[in-house]
């Protein structure tokens, strides 16, 4: 049996290379193009072929997204599209429209076909539909349960891929028109406007409801699965995938590095105790900004478990310095700043070869004035901070609560 492909998200070329080197064996992003991600600032098709470059030397995929529900407008442009990713050698392309299906079996047949979540495969009459068509791949829908998901992997040959962490649709698989209805951002066509999180005041007819500073949204709590990752591997899943384009690198690492770490001490092992759950779980939480749950996979929720009332994303202020270069003899390291810290902070080190390390900032230097500072308050200010740890290109580091 294959090792289970995790599958991480990227915004851009810096991300994906970040969620490259912290783990994932594979990544999907989106082009200017045909993206249901239109905000985040997506791939022109130079950097898709850095980033395929750069996962195939690591011996990694790269999956385009083409998951709009395309117009006829949309259409005009897709053989150039396809043919320009198969020059490039992209792995996959992940679609919701059976004519984009079709159109890249005949024109591309070298790329593989996934069909996105978007197309809501809840059973193995739609999987051996898809299979037919060609497609190698499938999204199950996030409202499948590890239940149903046992039914399903025993009874088709086609690989499926299923979402173990971020953000959630109150709507069936996406397929939401509350954003077009509200703003005439285009949900489907990569403009949603997430009007499902924004807060709403009750009122019948122009009496506005008690009590009068009760707010509610109609939100989902983020998906994480951690604890569930060991019966998607014994399932048989094929790929285990995290949702977040428009999150940032600091969150791509923690999430991917966290999971990494997850399936690779169960291949090892066989089991994971409590004790380590527990432990991934307060490592993932360091990048968590809203409430999470399980979604479906255990079967249906109550409104309580998936639901909640006020909005409770709070951005985190740990992620504090990139680290760019490290001197071992003056045991100085280049970072870029992210967040405020000073001379004298307790922080935390960590990397894909690094694990989690605490040490005490004895020294910061302005890299542009070659001045000693006591605070670190410009973000992306470059600066050489003297700690006893080596550290190396890429590794992060966040302050210590």
């Amino acid at each position: 049996m294959n090792k289970i492909e995790l599958l991480a998200p990227a915004g851009d070329l810096e991300k994906a290379q970040i969620a490259l080197l912290y783990g994932a064996d594979a990544v999907y992003i989106g082009g200017k193009q045909f993206s249901l991600r239109a905000r985040a600032s997506n791939f022109e098709l130079d950097d898709v072929k850095k980033i395929c470059e750069f996962a195939h030397k690591r011996h990694k995929k790269v999956y385009v997204t083409t998951n709009i529900i395309p117009h006829d407008e949309n259409m005009i442009s897709l053989d150039t599209y396809l043919l320009a990713l198969n020059e490039i050698k992209v792995d996959a392309i992940i679609t919701s429209s059976i004519t984009i299906i079709e159109r890249a079996r005949s024109l591309v047949p070298q790329i593989e076909r996934h069909v996105s979540t978007q197309m809501s495969i809840t059973n193995t009459k739609a999987l051996a539909f898809y299979e037919k068509m060609g497609c190698s791949r499938a999204v199950l829908a996030r409202e499948v349960s590890l239940q149903e998901m046992e039914t399903i992997s025993k009874n088709t040959n086609i690989e499926l891929e299923v979402f173990i962490h971020g953000g959630m649709c109150t709507s069936y698989s996406g397929r939401c028109v509350l954003s077009n209805h509200l703003t005439n951002r285009d949900a489907n066509r990569g403009g949603c406007a997430h009007s499902c999180r924004w807060n709403y005041i009750l009122y019948k007819g122009a009496r506005r409801l008690p009590p009068k500073k009760q707010y509610f949204n109609m939100g989902s709590k983020d998906l994480m699965a951690i604890k569930q990752v060991p019966k998607l591997i014994e399932l048989g899943i094929s790929s285990l995938k995290i949702e977040g384009r428009m999150k940032s690198s600091y969150y791509l690492a923690t999430v991917v590095r966290c999971y990494r770490k997850l399936i690779d001490e169960y291949y090892e092992k066989h089991e994971i105790s409590e004790e380590r759950f527990e432990s991934y779980i307060k490592e993932i939480n360091k990048a968590e900004n809203r409430l999470t749950s399980v979604g479906f996979l255990n079967g249906m929720v109550q409104p309580s478990e998936q639901l909640y009332d006020t909005r409770t994303e709070h951005p985190t202020k740990e992620y504090i310095g990139y680290v760019l270069n490290y001197d071992t003899k003056t045991q100085m390291a280049l970072i870029e700043q992210r967040n405020y810290f000073e001379k004298g902070d307790m922080v935390e080190f960590f990397g894909p070869s690094l694990e989690n390390t605490i040490c005490k900032v004895d020294k910061i230097i302005d890299f542009e004035t070659n001045q000693e500072i006591d605070v670190a308050r410009h973000p992306l200010q470059k600066l050489w901070i003297q700690i006893p740890v080596l550290v190396k290109k890429d590794d992060m580091m966040r302050k210590v609560k």
